[in-house]
């Protein structure tokens, strides 16, 4: 049997009440970094264009009466811009970009109630993530799994939300494998492309479920099939991930939420770095500074003289630098003013990275690092972050996650009523609360010009 026809089946399982509960968290991770990434100079353009798509019943981030198609687009383009959004390990994707707007979009456009979006982002997050963990280390070097899977996760949601039968599920994922795409060559350049990567995730999988729900056929052998996804794409998979443990958890359960704005694979540095720090490690007394990490994050992030916010997002040297100056990150420890500062610039010039044991054998299973400092006395500290804050082996709470989204929302020039009430419609979405309330909210536009969110 088909891979895609194994997987529709499986995501026709039952959503628990705490399952819905744990969705309804991913939509407040996502509001929170969309609506802030909405001020920032991409998010403004992507809106532009969005404008032009359609008009409709669906909310945009800060902009009421879009089509389904372009907030599927908008939404999914701006939560992803600050490198806070949520993210699954082992795949080593981020779904909630990706799969939050689609659902949130079909959703709106057909009036669906909060129940059937909250199962709708579940079974995106499982078809991502499965997908996503199947494509192994060979496509992930040369593709943004966001982007290649996140289609297969939009059209999951859409087809959860518009409750197509097992035949067009299947349909809409097979026509959404047909759309993937997204090279990492966004990361060697200062562009924007990355926030077109789950922009056109999203779009793409919504409009494969909505043509599947008119009867557009598409193959359900896109994955394993002669000149499929994993043929074109995949020089190691593991297509008997797609269908793996069918009746474990729901694999959002496994998604981990990201407390600081920098990528994934700089967090574990981050967090030991903080560690030295509450160890009373004063900066201008450190000498050199050595990180040991796994592979993945040196191919990313092993970028010693950042020049723009993205590059210090994907920056080693800089995330270690900024956090034993100042402590935990803020937006603005990776901002222009913050690249340049002289005391930062030193203590980059002082970092040396490297990959080494235990940390390349537990990757991804692990996101882990080790950061060590030798001061000017000679004397040598060293703290060690075996899993990155927020993943489920080291866990955030609710307060942390709502004092992130409110962080985020306040950045973005919203009142303080405002962020308030944008947390409170997401969190009441398994409750009593009405996608109308939650839509109203994220529509909102901000109190007060603010500077944009560079990137």
């Amino acid at each position: 049997m088909p891979l895609l026809r194994r997987l529709a089946t499986l995501l026709a399982r039952p959503v628990s009440p705490s399952d819905r509960q744990r969705a309804a968290l991913h939509v407040l991770d996502w509001a929170g970094c969309a609506v802030a990434g909405a001020a920032s100079p991409a998010g403004r353009l992507l809106a532009e264009h969005a404008a032009r798509i359609g008009t409709g019943p669906c909310a945009g981030v800060g902009r009421p009466g879009l089509s389904a198609s372009a907030a599927a687009f908008f939404n999914g383009g701006v939560g992803n811009v600050l490198e806070m959004d949520d993210i699954h390990r082992t795949s080593i994707l981020h779904p909630g970009p990706v799969v939050v707007p689609a659902a949130l979009a079909e959703a709106m456009a057909t009036g669906a109630p909060p129940a059937r979006l909250l199962d709708a982002v579940a079974r995106g997050y499982e078809a991502m993530i499965r997908i996503g963990a199947s494509v192994g280390p060979g496509h992930y070097a040369l593709w943004h799994n966001t982007s290649t899977c996140g289609p297969f996760g939009a059209a999951a949601a859409a087809a959860a939300v518009l409750e197509l039968d097992e035949e067009a599920t299947v349909w809409a994922l097979g026509n959404a494998g047909a759309q993937a795409s997204g090279p990492w060559r966004c990361r060697h350049e200062p562009v924007m492309t990355k926030q077109l990567h789950t922009a056109r995730a999203a779009q793409s999988g919504l409009q494969a479920a909505e043509l599947a729900a008119l009867g557009f056929t598409g193959p359900a052998g896109m994955l394993e099939g002669a000149q499929g996804f994993y043929a074109a794409m995949c020089p190691d998979p593991r297509p008997e991930v797609v269908t793996a443990e069918p009746d474990g958890p729901w694999r959002m359960w496994d998604v981990g939420f990201k407390p600081w704005p920098a990528c994934r694979h700089a967090h574990p540095t981050i967090d030991a770095a903080l560690a030295l720090r509450r160890r009373g490690v004063a900066a201008d007394a450190v000498r050199s500074i050595a990180v040991r990490t796994y592979d993945d994050a040196l191919r990313f992030c092993d970028r010693p003289e950042p020049a723009t916010v993205i590059q210090a997002k994907f920056s080693l040297q800089h995330s270690v630098a900024v956090v034993l100056l100042d402590g935990p990150p803020p937006l603005e420890a990776f901002e222009p003013p913050a690249i340049a500062r002289e005391d930062v610039a030193r203590l980059r010039a002082a970092t040396t990275v490297a990959a080494g044991e235990p940390f390349v054998s537990a990757y991804p299973e692990r996101y882990g690092a080790e950061v060590s400092v030798t001061l000017a006395n000679g004397e040598t500290l060293t703290e060690t972050a075996p899993d990155a804050l927020g993943d489920p082996a080291n866990p955030v709470d609710i307060d942390r996650l709502t004092r992130k989204a409110r962080a985020l929302i306040l950045s973005a020039g919203h009142s303080d009523t405002a962020a308030d009430r944008l947390i409170e419609t997401a969190l009441a979405l398994p409750n009593a609360g009405t996608l109308a309330d939650f839509a109203a909210a994220l529509a909102t536009p901000p109190a007060r010009p603010t500077k944009d969110t560079v990137q």
